[in-house]
């Protein structure tokens, strides 16, 4: 069955979460991964938040925003089994035509360090590879 990408829905939160944890990615249900605050963000990013289906199952799924000058490239997630097929560069690449029909021009990613596979789809796609130092500061632990 071909892979078929379409936006996000609040419908498809549960299934969004288990390919989260599926793929190591640590979702924060009581703070910024929880139900309420992913309808919040779906209403502030439509269309952004994309998800790659064969037929209803979710296998892969890219969360863009943009600070109005850079867009960002976050949660790239391809369930394992669907993994070398494409469809994570497929995911990028339709992210970034989207955020260029906004007027975006720069686009970036953080990748956690050891992760050779993100890193290559990346590097694959043009983007430049660096290491950096990344300051954060919560209000709250689970956010």
């Amino acid at each position: 069955m071909a892979i078929r990408v379409r936006p996000l829905r609040l419908a498809d939160y549960e299934a969004m979460i288990e390919l989260f944890r599926v793929c190591g990615l640590n979702p924060r249900t009581r703070g910024r991964d929880s139900r309420k605050a992913i309808a919040r963000q779906l209403r502030a990013t439509r269309g952004l938040y994309l998800g790659a289906f064969d037929g209803d199952a979710l296998v892969g799924t890219v969360l863009a925003t943009h600070d109005v000058r850079k867009g960002w490239i976050n949660r790239l997630a391809v369930r394992p089994a669907y993994r070398r097929q494409g469809i994570a560069a497929r995911l990028v690449r339709l992210c970034e035509r989207r955020l260029r029909a906004m007027g975006i021009e720069m686009f970036a990613a953080l990748v956690e360090p050891g992760n050779e596979a993100s890193e290559a789809v990346f590097r694959d796609l043009g983007y430049e590879v660096t290491r950096l130092t990344y300051a954060r500061k919560k209000l709250r632990p689970e956010v």
